[in-house]
């Protein structure tokens, strides 16, 4: 049984001009490989615009390391769309539209989710920008794309610089200190059960926690109250998704806000968690 993983052309080990953090596609693959075959399933990784790809050969599709959709959003969905209709396409392509534009932050807190507080501007203009420091009562912000991933186009500014150019649609929050005092917590769920989670942090002197920055990542065992609010979320979704990263940040009460539910795309960091080839193989056989 064939399994289609979708990668990119810049995360694909063929690339000549492959991103610094694409050896986290090849960790990925080790944690799978092994663990696919043993049930049955051979996995391939694949670009998601493969002219050549045959989707309706697999008998199921997974999307992975496909870091460069979000410049390319709507070629990206009409693409999984032509998946979903060939065979199983995990996430679903709904679910992956909605995801894909970090409004569905919105649907989630009206579920009951705790987020930071956010604005949503469309058209960010500069005169926008610096209204947004006495919107949300902070001399300290960080602009992120509605649709983006990876802290690409994302900006922390403090009051009175400079504003760059942001072409796209922003979502804007308050700088939470939580991030360099602790650290950002995701939790790792397969098949709606928690495979694993870990501790993020950034290096000295940032405060993004993405490896592509210099970030860090350490296993931990989460609390009873910390994974109960990770599942709180999930549990927000009609559906559970075969896979899902639910990334947090700790709140001045102790408890935690969501950051993301990355539902399209997320790594799952199989150094930190050594079984989730094994869970993400079982979970998918169970579906198929």
């Amino acid at each position: 049984m064939r399994i289609a993983y979708l990668a990119c052309s810049i995360t694909l080990p063929s690339s000549p001009d492959r991103r610094s953090d694409a050896h986290e596609h090849d960790w990925m693959m080790d944690a799978m490989r092994p663990a696919f075959a043993a049930r049955g399933m051979e996995i391939e990784d694949v670009a998601w615009d493969d002219p050549g790809a045959d989707w309706s050969a697999y008998a199921a599709i997974i999307i992975g390391t496909t870091w460069d959709y979000w410049d390319r959003a709507d070629e990206f969905l009409e693409t999984l769309a032509s998946m979903e209709a060939a065979t199983r396409l995990f996430n679903p392509v709904e679910l992956v539209r909605w995801n894909s534009r970090k409004t569905y932050l919105r649907d989630l807190e009206a579920k009951g989710a705790r987020l930071i507080p956010t604005l949503w501007i469309d058209d960010m203009t500069e005169e926008a920008a610096r209204a947004a420091f006495d919107q949300l009562g902070s001399d300290d912000l960080v602009f992120k794309r509605q649709v983006g991933a990876g802290a690409d186009g994302q900006h922390r500014l403090r009051r009175g610089e400079a504003i760059p150019h942001m072409p796209h649609p922003m979502m804007v929050q308050p700088f939470m200190g939580s991030i360099l005092d602790e650290g950002e917590i995701s939790f790792v769920m397969i098949g709606g059960q928690l495979s694993h989670a870990l501790l993020k942090t950034a290096k000295p002197g940032d405060y993004r926690i993405q490896s592509l920055y210099g970030g860090a990542e350490t296993e931990i065992t989460p609390s009873a109250a910390d994974l109960a609010a990770a599942q709180q979320v999930l549990a927000a979704l009609e559906t559970p998704p075969l896979y899902a990263r639910v990334d947090m940040l700790r709140a001045e009460d102790g408890g935690l806000l969501l950051m993301e539910l990355e539902l399209i795309e997320p790594y799952l960091y199989p150094k930190q968690g050594p079984n989730v080839g094994k869970h993400l193989a079982e979970a998918l056989k169970a579906r198929l």
